[in-house]
């Protein structure tokens, strides 16, 4: 099934490809890591604004409220010794501020020692050494914040906004983070000032949509921008670096060469993701790759001396296949047609210099699929797609045996015994049945497949083409589906099968293998375990993991019962500083089980956990699930002192047909009933505050996010919409082409537009904007496929015109998600100040 958003497994290994040991399982591996991570840049609502229209939707403002806030930065900058004695210096909070007090004051705030040498003390006519404010004035201008020198700097004169903006914006480094920014008096304010007014509200220092330019500086107002400037009111004890959760890993992504001499992996290089080698048994490692717009998010061994990976441009999910040899040498692009997106059919592990890709250039709605030779750059088409096919499956000899036709709603398993003969089917799927061809058996004969034909929830079994019916239930659970196995190419059988409860889950066919996971249990305890590679030389590699880390890779020695670290993904983290990721489960006001997570702050457990700030995370897809171990923005947030909420709510994966079901054209109502739900639970059991609970989600939880706040404004305090739909209309509309095969599946579980306009109206958010009364902060990437700019444009414009202020961060050159660590830093940077004006003051 397909989604707006990728669901990424916990580890990078391949659980129930027969190859295993060789393969990435497509060229769509973009990691859940990335997360999605040095001062982290403030925000507030100013309390001296001279802005018309509001930053949020919420009533009017509170005079007491912002008077308050205004006193807690002038104590907090005071605290700091910004004033050798503020009982002379403030006791009008009201009267402006002159910028040579202004200099004082930041220079002493940026702890700058006036220049030593008496040449140093000198630039500004009006401005000598014996000056009160010389040395804050020279200090400041030999760091680059105060500039220019022929005309004097008046240090009498009162400072205006604009000019602070420029003093704050050079003192803090302040940068364009891609925050849409339209002052209604964009033409009154100095051409010199104009990017850095702008870089006062991208960075929350101000709030509205006027910025008043010529608007002489108060105290007060002074206090508030250097205030949230310094971010003095998020800094405090124990609140550790964005950098710390959102930095990009130190290696992943670890693979052994086909004849076992090399090891390739990921690691950042320029502050992208590139791919190394080195030999087994040895530290240093070659730099193969040189990407410098975007990461590498994955690879695959073609043979022992070339690699295979993708990349696509911005964002836009046409993936390009690329070669290289582990030198470095030689890199193609072996697929460089445009407006064509690559798939990985089979890497053809015993043919070392080809592998079947899927291309869809002839037509852009489905994939062909074609014999690649990767030495010669040679394409050969090996099956023409009809235009009903989504999906390719060959036998252990590389041969195209097995597609997969479907209308999105119902499938055709299609079969053919040579490659010389035509498929034919052998199974129709009804609506809601599943079945999943995932390899055939080591003979060639039948087929292990995913299956839920005939019951609830899905099933590993075998299938015989031959008498057109499973033959045998390999293993079932009762509670969630079974997708997933790990093959035992030596033995030519099933070795385990995977599942997921809470965690991640196995059940053990080959007692050997049992036996060897029992003893990591016992090696890393309460870590998941996966398995990265079938045994070789005595050794098997690993991928260890839970919540507080990004994870560790090892070597397992069969016969010595011993680890030998790889690497360890996020070696800066401390475990003891992360919060506990607890599973729950909770019943929706209709009486369906839900499942879940609940992360708290460090600190704030059992009877601590009390009245909390809360923060609902819908996960994306929405045919996804959320999944036990390290999630960085969860973290974060729970460091910043919130509890965060994850809700596998109805339609999630993994629980089963009648769970997906539940969710049919449930968007904005039962779904949405669930993360509701699960916030009253938590008010009733006296963890949440009812006053202070925020909702944010990518993709399907950005919709989740905007339907909380147009559909039950009275729940959420807040909500942050990133790449999230708006309007379900346009969504429908602008799907991209390759997802053409799976329009009926988004009909039946989202709505019809035309036979269900009415449903698609109610549950869109666009069309209900005027009820949202929360403050909104919206996130987008401009080359989005999945879900178009024109969905975070429509809901800001709705917003916009009725005044409200909107942050909205747009970035040129991102797709569904920001990829690039520079952006993601931006976004975390800015999530982290709005929530903290929203839920914390």
């Amino acid at each position: 099934m397909i989604q707006l958003t990728p669901h990424t497994p916990r580890s990078n290994g391949n659980t129930s490809r027969k190859r295993s040991t060789r393969m990435v399982s497509s060229l769509l591996l973009i990691l859940a890591i990335l997360t999605a991570v040095p001062a982290v840049q403030p925000a507030a609502v100013s309390a001296a604004s001279t802005s018309a229209g509001t930053s949020a939707v919420k009533p009017a403002a509170n005079p007491a409220a912002e008077a308050a806030a205004a006193k807690k930065a002038a104590i907090a900058v005071e605290a700091i010794n910004a004033f050798d004695d503020p009982a002379d210096s403030r006791d009008n909070l009201q009267a402006a501020i002159t910028r040579g007090q202004a200099a004082v004051v930041l220079a002493r705030a940026l702890q700058l020692k006036p220049p030593s040498k008496p040449a140093d003390l000198q630039g500004f006519a009006d401005v000598p050494a014996s000056a009160p404010a010389a040395g804050s004035i020279y200090a400041l201008r030999a760091a680059g914040v105060i500039k220019g020198g022929t005309t004097g700097f008046k240090p009498a004169a009162q400072i205006t906004r604009e000019q602070l903006a420029s003093l704050l914006s050079r003192a803090f480094a302040l940068h364009d983070n891609g925050i849409q920014v339209k002052y209604a008096d964009a033409a009154k304010i100095a051409k010199p000032h104009q990017a850095d007014a702008v870089r006062m509200k991208q960075h929350f220092i101000v709030d509205g949509t006027a910025f008043g330019p010529k608007t002489a500086v108060t105290n007060e107002q002074f206090d508030l921008w250097l205030y949230r400037a310094l971010q003095l009111d998020i800094r405090r004890e124990g609140v550790l670096p964005i950098e710390h959760f959102i930095g990009q890993p130190s290696q992943f992504g670890f693979q052994v060469s086909p004849d076992g001499k090399q090891m390739a992996f990921l690691q950042p290089y320029n502050n992208r993701l590139n791919i190394f080698v080195k030999k087994l048994g040895e530290e240093e490692a070659v730099r193969v790759t040189s990407a410098k717009d975007h990461d590498i998010m994955g690879f695959a061994w073609a043979n022992d001396s070339k690699l295979i990976y993708p990349q696509d441009s911005g964002g836009d999910e046409n993936y390009h296949l690329y070669s290289i040899n582990v030198d470095g040498t030689d890199n193609k692009d072996l697929t460089p047609f445009k407006n064509t997106r690559a798939i990985l059919v089979d890497p053809l592990d015993e043919l070392p210099d080809e592998i079947l890709i899927g291309l869809n250039k002839r037509n852009p709605q489905f994939f062909d699929v074609y014999r690649l030779n990767i030495a010669t750059g040679k394409l050969t088409l090996s099956a023409e797609n009809p235009g009903n096919i989504s999906g390719w499956l060959t036998d252990h000899q590389g041969k195209l045996r097995i597609a997969i036709a479907s209308d999105g709603n119902v499938s055709s398993l299609l079969y053919r015994e040579t490659e010389e003969q035509p498929f034919a089917p052998l199974l129709t799927t009804d609506l809601g049945d599943t079945f999943a061809p995932i390899m055939f058996t080591y003979d060639n004969k039948r087929l292990y497949a995913a299956s839920n034909i005939g019951r609830d929830k899905s099933a590993i079994v075998e299938f015989d083409p031959a008498a057109k019916q499973t033959v045998k239930t390999v293993y079932e659970h009762a509670e969630v589906d079974v997708s997933s196995f790990l093959p035992s190419p030596k033995k030519q059988t099933i070795a385990a099968v995977v599942y997921e409860t809470d965690k991640l889950q196995y059940h053990f066919f080959d007692t050997e293998l049992e036996k060897q996971y029992k003893a990591l249990q016992a090696l890393l305890p309460g870590q998941s375990i996966s398995f990265q590679n079938t045994e070789r030389d005595g050794k098997v590699m690993i991928y260890a993991y839970d919540d507080k880390s990004m994870g560790t890779y090892y070597f397992y020695d069969l016969a010595a019962n011993k680890l030998e670290l790889i690497a360890d993904v996020s070696p800066w983290m401390k475990k003891s500083e992360m919060g506990d990721q607890q599973p729950i489960t909770f019943e929706a006001r209709d009486g369906l089980k839900l499942n879940g997570y609940l992360t708290l702050p460090k600190g704030a457990e059992g009877a601590d956990a009390s009245k909390l700030p809360l923060v609902v995370n819908p996960h994306g897809g929405p045919w996804a699930r959320d999944s036990w171990g390290y999630n960085p923005e969860v973290q974060l947030l729970a460091n910043r002192g919130y509890a965060v909420l994850q809700v596998n709510f109805r339609g999630s994966t993994g629980y089963g047909k009648s769970f997906i079901e539940a969710s049919a054209k449930q968007w904005g109502k039962a779904m949405q009933d669930d993360l509701t739900d699960g916030v009253e639970w938590l008010i009733s059991k006296g963890i949440a505050d009812p006053d202070r609970v925020a909702i944010y989600g990518a993709s399907y939880g950005g919709y989740a996010a905007l339907a909380g706040l147009a559909f039950t404004p009275d729940v959420y305090a807040a909500g942050v919409s990133y790449v999230g739909p708006s309007n379900l209309f346009t969504l429908l509309d602008s799907l991209p082409p390759y997802w053409e095969s799976e329009r009926a599946k988004f009909y039946s579980l989202v709505g019809d537009p035309v036979k269900d306009k009415a449903l698609l109206e109610a549950a869109s958010p666009l069309f209900r904007a005027d009820d949202i009364k929360a403050p909104l902060f919206v996130a987008q990437g401009a080359n989005d496929p999945r879900v178009k700019q024109a969905e975070s444009d429509q809901i800001v414009e709705a917003l916009q015109k009725r005044g409200v202020d909107v942050p909205y961060m747009l970035k040129q050159n991102e797709g569904h998600g920001f990829y690039n660590i520079e952006n993601q830093l931006d976004f975390y940077r800015a999530l982290e100040v709005f929530l903290h004006r929203q839920l914390m003051e």
